[in-house]
């Protein structure tokens, strides 16, 4: 339920429906009037969330630059891999006696390089007051890290802690650290308590990303630049959990309604105590990141439900991408598997890919090779390389290069009809 995201069909049909006079019919709309307002608000948020996201990225693939240069210096490769394995070994071994399953010892990982580098940064500015430029640089550095791979770790860290409903952490630990990545370190990425545990389990999982569902792409021509450009201004609405409020208020669903609403009432708190403190601190350390959280959220949501069948749009097994690369961080590109299963560990993911391939390629799901959802997104989205999409496309029977192209073009047309 997209709150902005069907304005032009509904100013369309606005319009009198007979040849009545003027006077005989309303001369205004008041949900169009409504939707208007609510676009003519969420469009320069949008526009922002651009901005903020390109200032971070420019930054993080400057440091992935300069860390290639430093590379190739000898005795720094050979002691940043010393340091390296010598602090996989501690957490190794820390992961051991804190966590409930060992497995997730890269969780772990990366919740405590952000715990020693982020919030640090973050609490001296705040002793300091007046900001300085240089912490702020260093503290988007310590969010994204090189070419945004930080970023996308603490997503998939926050991402697979919702689905654990006793979180990472042992008894012992539980009580200091319980759902540590959402309720603690994701106030400094700009990410409300509760679209984990909450909303992306208890409506994006069982909506799994149809009409109803507040991430749902299928209305939007997913090769328009301009489309996403709607997307992500209705986006706004689920980050800040007014639609998620909303989706469960319609249905009664009092319990997560309650969550969602304490929940933006806690980063309500946040976000006007650090604005209060100092406002000068409060947009670079609150607003910006919460600016690029939208945009995060927008592009993933965009590209993990991508390719819609129209003849089947509620068929998450259509709908759902899986996509192999590289880094693969906590098999997060084994979408499907994890919508099919997403109690599943992850690590038990590709065995459980090979246990669907016959449904996998009755229901025509689509995986791609030697892509992340980044990657999709630029070409898919951004350059439009179809050409490079079907390259990468792994077909479950032989198919052209022409068919191909045919089969993304018809999954990614719009379902229904989108402001746009």
């Amino acid at each position: 339920m997209q709150f902005a995201g069907k304005l032009a069909q509904a100013a369309l049909n606005d319009g009198p429906k007979d040849a009545r006079s003027s006077m005989d019919a309303p001369a205004v709309n008041p949900d169009a009037i409504r939707k208007i307002l609510l676009r003519c608000l969420s469009v320069p948020i949008a526009l922002a969330s651009i901005a903020a996201a390109s200032l971070e990225g420019t930054l993080s693939v400057a440091l992935y630059g300069a860390a290639m240069l430093l590379e190739k210096v000898r005795p720094l490769r050979q002691a940043y891999q010393f340091l390296s394995r010598t602090y996989d070994g501690f957490i190794g071994r820390l992961g051991e006696k804190v966590l409930r399953d060992s497995r997730d010892t890269p969780a772990l990982r990366i919740m405590v390089s952000l715990t020693l580098t982020a919030l640090p940064i973050f609490v001296i500015q705040l002793v300091l007051g007046k900001p300085r430029l240089l912490l702020v640089i260093a503290f988007y550095l310590a969010l994204c890290g090189p070419k945004f791979q930080r970023s996308v770790r603490m997503f998939s860290a926050k991402h697979m802690e919702a689905h654990r409903p006793e979180g990472y952490f042992s008894d012992r630990y539980d009580r200091i650290f319980g759902r540590y990545v959402e309720f603690f370190l994701g106030y400094l990425y700009g990410d409300l308590p509760e679209l984990g545990r909450t909303v992306h389990v208890r409506l994006h999982h069982k909506e799994n990303g149809g009409p109803d569902d507040n991430a749902s792409t299928m209305g939007y021509d997913r090769t328009n630049l301009l489309h996403f450009l709607w997307y992500l201004a209705d986006n706004i609405w689920t980050t800040l959990g007014l639609a998620p409020y909303a989706y469960f208020r319609a249905r009664g669903d009092i319990k997560n309604q309650r969550r969602v609403a304490w929940g933006i009432t806690r980063y309500i708190v946040y976000f006007g105590a650090v604005f209060l403190y100092d406002w000068r601190i409060g947009i670079p350390y609150v607003l910006v990141p919460l600016l690029t959280m939208n945009f995060i959220m927008a592009l993933t949501s965009w590209v993990q439900h991508a390719f819609c069948d129209p003849e089947h749009p509620e068929d998450y097994f259509v709908n759902t991408v899986t996509v192999f690369d590289e880094v693969n961080f906590m098999n997060e590109g084994y979408h499907l598997c994890h919508h099919h299963r997403s109690a599943l560990h992850w690590t038990e993911m590709p065995a459980h890919l090979e246990r669907l391939r016959d449904k996998m390629r009755e229901s025509g799901s689509l995986v791609f090779r030697d892509l992340d959802f980044m990657q999709l997104f630029i070409d898919l989205t951004l350059l439009r390389r179809m050409d490079v999409l079907a390259e990468k496309l792994v077909p479950w029977e032989p198919m052209t290069h022409e068919q191909r192209l045919a089969l993304l073009a018809k999954r990614t047309k719009p379902v229904r009809a989108v402001a746009a």
